[in-house]
């Protein structure tokens, strides 16, 4: 492993609190994702430019930056949807993203949440939970599926967790936008993934609503990692989390939020100053 990874294993955090191999996945070294030297260009524009970004097991990291910052384009390395031309993705020690497909990534453990929720509208929450529900999927399969006492026990758990235990029998379809994106992320639960990436949770939600969405991504970190993808500022600071800047393809500044907001480059080139 390259020196940076080794200065960033000894700064570990997470590494008492979480097993070391979980379902094939390698955590001995206390972290969940590596991204070294990692570069995409579009058209001769460097969406990604020489990054480096790490996040520790269990851990609660917000992205923010401004448009054309990269963010997304690093989430799509992350899932395999866009390959990069140069650098490493590892997920544990073990698992090399870059030679593995979308769907492999996603069994691997790793799930992700666009902006806009996705749900089956014209199915009942408990539904959607349950055909979210990991392992083998199929037309035959699911028309004669019967849940176990233990997927039930899951499914309610993870009802109770996303705060719609009293809607399983309500249409996805009717609920509220904010209900919609506990639901998806539910919906990512049922996968049982070590490694959550969120886009804009906050967008379009009532203040209510955001404070329930802090609430839950908090307490989903620890036994999972969460990435969160941003632009409400008052959001990200209520998530009292570690934040990555990202500009022109690079991190700009890492810390808390006061110290990204502190720092000379991220007011020039982000909060406008």
């Amino acid at each position: 492993m390259s020196a940076v990874q080794e200065l960033f294993r000894r700064d570990r955090v997470f590494d008492f609190m979480v097993p070391k191999v979980v379902d094939g996945l390698d955590l001995s070294h206390g972290t969940v994702l590596y991204m070294e030297d990692v570069s995409v260009a579009f058209d001769g524009f460097k969406a990604i430019n020489n990054l480096n970004f790490y996040v520790n097991a269990g851990e609660l990291r917000c992205l923010i930056g401004p448009n054309g910052a990269g963010k997304t384009t690093m989430m799509d390395i992350i899932t395999g949807k866009t390959r990069p031309d140069t650098g490493t993705c590892w997920f544990g020690s073990r698992m090399n993203l870059l030679q593995m497909s979308e769907p492999e990534i996603a069994r691997a453990g790793i799930g992700r949440k666009f902006q806009k929720p996705t749900v089956f509208e014209f199915h009942n929450v408990f539904e959607n939970l349950e055909l979210s529900m990991a392992g083998p999927k199929g037309v035959w399969r699911t028309l004669r599926a019967r849940l176990t006492p233990a997927e039930r026990d899951r499914i309610e758990e993870v009802l109770e967790l996303i705060g719609l235990a009293d809607a399983g029998q309500r249409l996805a379809g009717a609920l509220s936008h904010g209900q919609k994106q506990w639901l998806e992320i539910g919906m990512l639960l049922m996968q049982n993934p070590m490694l959550l990436l969120v886009d804009e949770p906050a967008a379009g939600m009532t203040h209510q609503e955001m404070d329930r969405t802090v609430e839950l991504l908090t307490s989903l970190a620890g036994e999972h990692s969460v990435v969160v993808v941003e632009h409400d500022m008052d959001f990200v600071r209520a998530l009292n989390s570690r934040v990555t800047v990202l500009h022109q393809g690079s991190v700009l500044a890492e810390g808390n939020m006061e110290q990204v907001q502190r720092d000379p480059k991220v007011m020039e080139v982000y909060l406008g100053e």
